[in-house]
C-alpha cells in the first residue's frame, strides 16, 4: 500500500565493525558498514526517465485524475509530462503487467476498472505479505530507522486528531517505502508494489464514504511504534489488525454498493 521500517540489543560499533545480531547476513537499517560496502543509509540511485514516467502516470491513475475506463495516449502524455515516448511506453508496459491498465488491440491503452469483488482476494494476499514486511522491519531496523518510525507514528496520530486525510496520505506513502526498505526482501517488495497501487485506487474511490480515517491512522501508528521498538511479534499482530479493518471496510463498501 507504505513509509513501513533495536536499540536495546544493539552494541556500539567501531569503525570497522558490522553488527552480528541479525541472522542470515542481513544488516540492520541504520547500522554501520565498513570498507567499500554500501551503507544501509545511503541515498537511492537517481530515477530513470522510465521510473519517473511510471511514478507520475501511476499517481494520476491512483488519484483518479485519469479515471477507470479512460484511454491513455502516449502522444498526449509525452506533451503533458515532457518525457520521451520510449520511457512512457515502458511505464505503460509496467502498469499493464501490474493490471492497472489494459492494452487493447486497435483501441490503445485503457485504465482498468476497479473490481470490487477482486479486492477481497487481493486483501488475502496483501495480509501475508505485509505481515512479513512488518515483522522483518521490526527485526532489522536500526536506531535511525526506529526514530523515523516514531516520527511517522506521531504523524499518523496527528492526522487522526485533525481528521486530516492529506497528512495521512503523505505519512502512509513514506511509511510504505520505509517498511519495504527496512524489511530487506526484494521478493516481498516486488509483490507488494502492484497491490499497493490497487489499494490506493480503491481508497481514493471509496474511503471517504465508507472508511474511518481516525481508526486507520491509529492502526498504522501501532505498526510504526512496534517496528520502532524492534518488537517483531507486536508488529505482525498490528499488521494483522490493520488488515482486519481493511477487510471489514471493504466488505462494508461492497454491501453498500449492491
Amino acid at each position: 500500500m507504505t513509509g513501513f521500517e533495536g536499540a536495546a540489543f544493539r552494541h556500539e560499533l567501531g569503525a570497522n565493525e558490522v553488527e552480528q545480531r541479525v541472522p542470515d547476513g542481513e544488516q540492520r537499517i541504520g547500522a554501520s558498514y565498513s570498507g567499500d560496502q554500501s551503507k544501509a543509509t545511503s541515498a537511492p540511485p537517481p530515477e530513470t526517465q522510465s521510473q519517473l514516467a511510471y511514478r507520475i502516470i501511476e499517481e494520476m491513475i491512483v488519484t483518479l485524475q485519469i479515471p477507470p475506463g479512460s484511454i491513455i495516449s502516449e502522444k498526449s502524455l509525452n506533451r503533458q509530462l515532457s518525457i520521451g515516448r520510449t520511457p512512457i511506453r515502458e511505464a505503460l508496459q509496467r502498469l499493464a503487467l501490474e493490471g492497472t491498465v489494459r492494452v487493447v488491440p486497435r483501441a490503445g491503452v485503457i485504465v482498468s476498472d476497479i473490481d470490487l469483488i477482486d479486492q477481497l482476494k487481493m486483501i488475502e494476499v496483501r495480509r501475508e505479505i505485509e505481515k512479513i514486511l512488518a515483522g522483518r522491519a521490526a527485526r532489522l531496523a536500526g536506531p535511525q530507522t526506529c526514530d523515523e518510525f516514531r516520527r511517522l507514528a506521531s504523524d499518523f496520530e496527528e492526522a487522526a486528531a485533525k481528521d486530516d486525510g492529506k497528512l495521512f496520505i503523505a505519512a502512509d506513502r513514506e511509511f510504505n517505502g520505509l517498511i519495504v526498505a527496512a524489511a530487506q526482501n526484494n521478493y516481498a517488495a516486488h509483490a507488494i508494489g502492484p497491490i499497493e497501487a490497487q489499494t490506493r485506487r480503491f481508497w481514493y474511490l471509496h474511503f471517504q464514504r465508507f472508511g474511518d480515517l481516525q481508526r486507520v491512522c491509529e492502526l498504522h501508528a501501532k505498526i510504526a511504534l512496534a517496528v520502532a521498538q524492534n518488537d517483531e511479534p507486536a508488529a505482525r499482530r498490528a499488521s494483522d489488525a490493520l488488515l482486519d479493518y481493511v477487510e471489514w471496510y471493504t466488505r462494508r463498501t461492497l454491501e453498500s454498493l449492491r
